[in-house]
């Protein structure tokens, strides 16, 4: 069997999947990416670029342009591989960059499986959600009905798609519903798992921290308001005064991912920093950056509260991976999170926009941690039965692919 992947940060959501295909010798397995290759033992990775024109389309196109020229640049690599004699029986493709549009008109016959993540709307989502910045208007509508062109446009060409939340997938159009699939992207429970000998050292202190500290762990891609920062650094505050030994250590980038840039010369980080702490940030208070993910595992083991907040939007890993090590997380009551953490069986759920909630529910955790037991307990059977990538999302990807394409794939744990 022939397989295509197409990411532009491959592998991306196709990590386990293309590991999977590319063990059998009965498949040939090719991705397509913008990225740095990435070494997949038996999977050939191209890069392809695009050289954008010199022109100037309406600002509402501007994304759509951009998705065309990097759908004809994937393109042009795909007529080479069919050049070459590569016809892919299957795609697997995340199209919200573009890469995706034109592999259709390239490999007719090809079942196209499109990873679909999230489908932007008005109301009742992300956009009209935080009352603290501009409220969306008429523009701005006009403008989120052409940013899901890219988007409606792969639906139709799909033969299937997945999506990773019941919340994410209920966000796109009725009329597509029946060719999305609710199949998470899988965590890897046998290694994201609780360890009572873990540690970690700071640095700065040259202290290390087990899993008796009283550890407040908090990890973005970036560090954004769409992800809660202003809510989480207006909480520190609070509790510090009250848990003043708590180390909180805080994990990810100053550059935005999702949502309105900060004025210029700014970061959502050092805005809010200012804000709370003015020019004396607390000691106990630290920023490590992006970290290694050995490191960053070592941190979920040792972490007694693990904070994650969201806009309603698309569902971060690394709320799953907190309670697959038996973490307590202390998440927003916002779509997806909702989907997964009921509060006081398998974590707590606290108000997006305050603070003080917060700081309340993180302290009760730090200040009687056996009080969570069950909880915690509760998470990483959560995540066993719902989540875990060997046993539970990799069989139902793997099927969902043997089932579009009718050729046989063969799956263990």
């Amino acid at each position: 069997m022939k397989i295509l992947f197409v990411h532009q940060n491959f592998p991306g959501q196709y990590k386990h999947l293309a590991r999977v295909f590319a063990a059998s010798p009965d498949n040939e397995v090719v991705a397509l990416t913008m990225a740095d290759p990435v070494n997949i033992p038996n999977v050939r990775v191209i890069r392809h670029a695009w050289n954008r024109a010199q022109t100037t389309p309406h600002a509402f196109m501007a994304d759509l342009d951009i998705q065309v020229q990097r759908g004809q640049s994937t393109a042009h690599v795909a007529r080479q591989l069919a050049k070459e004699g590569f016809y892919p029986d299957l795609i697997c493709a995340h199209p919200g960059w573009g890469e995706a549009l034109f592999l259709k008109d390239v490999f007719p016959k090809a079942m196209l499986n499109c990873f679909q993540e999230f489908f932007y709307r008005s109301s009742g989502s992300d956009i009209d959600f935080d009352p603290e910045f501009e409220k969306s208007n008429e523009l701005h509508h006009y403008q989120l009905r052409i940013r899901n062109a890219n988007i409606l446009l792969n639906l139709d060409a799909a033969d299937c798609n997945v999506s990773p939340t019941a919340w994410q997938r209920a966000q796109f159009p009725s009329a597509y519903l029946d060719k999305i699939h609710l199949i998470h992207d899988g965590v890897d429970t046998d290694q994201v798992k609780a360890d009572p000998a873990a540690w970690i050292e700071l640095a700065s202190s040259q202290r290390r921290l087990t899993p008796g500290d009283e550890v407040v762990t908090f990890v973005n891609r970036n560090f954004e308001p769409y992800r809660g920062v202003h809510t989480f650094l207006r909480a520190v505050p609070k509790i510090l005064a009250r848990r003043p030994n708590a180390q909180i250590i805080c994990v990810g980038g100053d550059d935005v991912s999702y949502g309105p840039r900060p004025p210029e010369g700014q970061t959502w980080r050092g805005r809010y920093m200012a804000e709370v702490f003015g020019d004396k940030p607390p000691p106990n208070l630290r920023f490590v950056g992006k970290i290694p993910y050995a490191i960053f595992l070592n941190l979920l083991q040792v972490s007694r509260c693990h904070v994650y907040l969201t806009y309603p939007f698309v569902l971060s890993w690394s709320m799953l991976e907190a309670m697959s090590v038996g973490g307590l997380v202390v998440g927003s009551a916002t779509p997806p999170v909702e989907e997964v953490i009921v509060d006081g069986e398998n974590g707590l759920l606290t108000d997006f926009f305050s603070p003080d909630d917060l700081a309340d529910k993180v302290c009760a955790v730090l200040e009687d941690p056996g009080q969570f037991e069950r909880q915690r307990q509760a998470a990483r059977q959560t995540v066993l039965e719902r989540y875990d990538l060997k046993r539970v999302c990799l069989p139902s990807h793997v099927n969902l692919c043997r089932d579009l394409t009718g050729l046989p794939l063969n799956y263990q744990a």
